[in-house]
């Protein structure tokens, strides 16, 4: 089984293909058979996965939301239609874990300054 990021990937290529229709609510019923299904058969999550989970966290503190929506209502707000929500998805998807991997790096840095 292809990797999380690597799934979202070909989701974002073509998401009628996965999802059914181009809906940001398809997508999110989608990730969530997704983890239910892992869970289901007792696969660990993997470290993308677990990353992932601080997705929601990341869209609600990006749109300064303190109610318990999902990050599929969040982000739907905040665009046209489900479509426009879709594709905004994937570029706040973007923006989320370029900032992982910066956070990653900094911590990097910040070890080897220590150790150095």
């Amino acid at each position: 089984m292809d990797n999380l990021y690597k799934l979202l990937e070909k989701i974002k290529k073509r998401p009628a293909i996965y999802l059914g229709k181009t809906s940001i609510f398809s997508l999110q019923s989608f990730l969530d058979g997704y983890y239910f299904a892992r869970r289901e058969i007792g696969i660990s999550l993997t470290a993308e996965e677990t990353e992932f989970q601080d997705f929601l966290q990341w869209i609600r503190h990006k749109f300064n939301v303190e109610t318990g929506q999902l990050w599929s209502s969040i982000i739907l707000f905040h665009s046209a239609d489900e479509k426009s929500a879709v594709d905004r998805f994937f570029t706040l998807f973007e923006e989320f874990s370029q900032q992982q991997k910066n956070r990653e790096i900094a911590e990097i840095d910040e070890v080897t300054t220590r150790l150095g």
